[in-house]
């Protein structure tokens, strides 16, 4: 899920604490796949976006390497219809199973690129047989990079078992390579078995999620889906259908200057308006004062002299009544400060971003509840989550094409101490089989 990088918030954290989950399951084991294989081979492949290079897509060159490996993979498949475009987007897909020839496709999503929140070139993978306590990834300079059951309690829960970590030295890029690992070993298991019923399924891993670009550029007649669902991001039992709205607003403050020796009633700085502006907006809805579902301003950039000042800030609200107070409250605070220096200090240029996905589903309910059924099915009790932040699911929703959110069963993304259970993994994909097969028969 996408980064804290200039317009665009984070999903996830460095650890810490947290509330403990309960959808570990105990009774339910996890069929045979090559999940984990996959998964260790997909995160060796370089694939960091680059927020400075958003004119661009991919924004980086070696999103192609990672598109062309599993371009590659999806042939061995058996996939049809594979393609793998000039911007690093994949796609392909799946024949449907014996009597749902005629069904809707449904699509499934996955981001091939990392954050740049944490070094990601050169992971080294490796698993863990965890014992209790901390949970070590590696030892740098002498000192363990780690995380504690006080930063996570979810990891008590994982006594026992083994847990993929990078060697501390970058992030393990399980943010979304947990995901396409686990959709592609959905794929070979549906090629291995083919009385697992399911429909026609059309298969996008696409580039620069990380940078808020993500699916933008999929064809959505082309791709040929009626739903999708994106697999990215959170602890196993996640699940989202729910996100902000949210918006760019770039503030301009407009100085007069004159010699400092004259300035008297004359000069304006545009530091000093810039400084005032920020005042006024509400300090206690922002990031680091808000949860839940609490909306926010996140001043995230600040350039210019005394003569010309421009500010940059993301609005965030699950509400959209919320939402458009927010942006009015922006401007307001403008018109006051025109009032007080002159019109044509300030202006606020805004922009959106996504919207709130819960706004595509009111005439597929089933996308909801068939997901919330495959989880129970496997073992897992759902966690319904309002998501601080977008997926690429927003993006598609916002387009036409309704797409909740499947979490990967992953922890600690964007930072060093990333990690992913491999029952995780592994139940996940099984989720993904009975959620497919959900999906073999008319919907209504």
């Amino acid at each position: 899920m996408a980064s804290a990088t200039e317009h665009r918030e984070p999903k996830h954290r460095e650890p810490r604490p947290c509330e403990p989950r309960s959808c570990e399951p105990r009774s339910y084991g996890p069929k045979p796949s090559d999940v984990l294989e996959r998964f260790l081979r997909y995160v060796q492949v370089d694939s960091q976006s680059d927020p400075d290079n958003e004119s661009e897509t991919p924004s980086t060159p070696a999103q192609h390497d990672m598109a062309r490996v599993l371009g590659e993979e999806l042939r061995a498949l058996g996939c049809e219809d594979v393609v793998v475009d000039g911007h690093a987007y994949v796609t392909a897909t799946v024949p449907a199973s014996a009597g749902a020839e005629g069904l809707p496709a449904l699509g499934l999503c996955a981001h091939i690129d990392s954050t740049v929140d944490a070094p990601a070139a050169g992971v080294r993978p490796h698993v863990v047989h965890y014992e209790g306590g901390d949970l070590v990834a590696g030892v740098i300079d002498g000192t363990e990079v780690s995380t504690s059951p006080d930063q996570v309690p979810d990891l008590g829960q994982f006594v026992g078992q083994d847990i993929v970590v990078s060697d501390g030295r970058t992030l393990l890029s399980a943010d979304d390579k947990a995901g396409v690992a686990e959709i592609c070993a959905l794929v070979a298991r549906l090629g291995d078995d083919p009385s697992l019923p399911h429909p026609t399924l059309k298969i996008a891993f696409v580039p620069d999620e990380e940078i808020g670009h993500g699916a933008a550029l999929l064809d959505l007649d082309k791709f040929g889906a009626a739903w999708c669902y994106t697999v990215d991001g959170e602890a196993l039992g996640e699940f989202n259908y729910e996100t902000f709205n949210a918006a760019e607003a770039t503030v301009r403050v407009r100085g007069v200057m004159v010699h400092p020796g004259s300035a008297k009633d004359v000069m304006v700085n545009a530091i000093t308006v810039a400084g005032e502006f920020e005042r006024l907006v509400p300090a206690f809805e922002r990031p680091e004062h808000t949860e839940g579902r609490e909306g926010f301003y996140h001043p995230i950039q600040v350039r210019g002299t005394a003569s010309e000042v421009t500010l940059t800030y993301i609005v965030r609200d699950h509400d959209a009544s919320r939402f458009e107070g927010r942006q009015q409250v922006l401007r307001d605070i403008a018109a006051f400060l025109n009032g007080r220096h002159g019109e044509g200090t300030v202006t606020v240029e805004l922009r959106e971003q996504y919207r709130n996905m819960s706004e595509a589903f009111g005439d597929c309910p089933f996308l909801i509840a068939n997901a919330l059924e495959a989880h129970r099915e496997v073992g897992i009790e759902p966690k319904v989550v309002a998501v601080r932040g977008g997926t690429d699911g927003s993006q598609l929703s916002l387009r036409g094409l309704p797409c909740p959110n499947i979490a990967t069963g992953g922890y600690n993304a964007h930072s060093v101490r990333e990690f992913v259970p491999v029952r995780s993994l592994e139940l996940t994909v099984d989720l993904l089989e009975r959620l497919v097969g959900k999906f073999s028969v008319p919907q209504s």
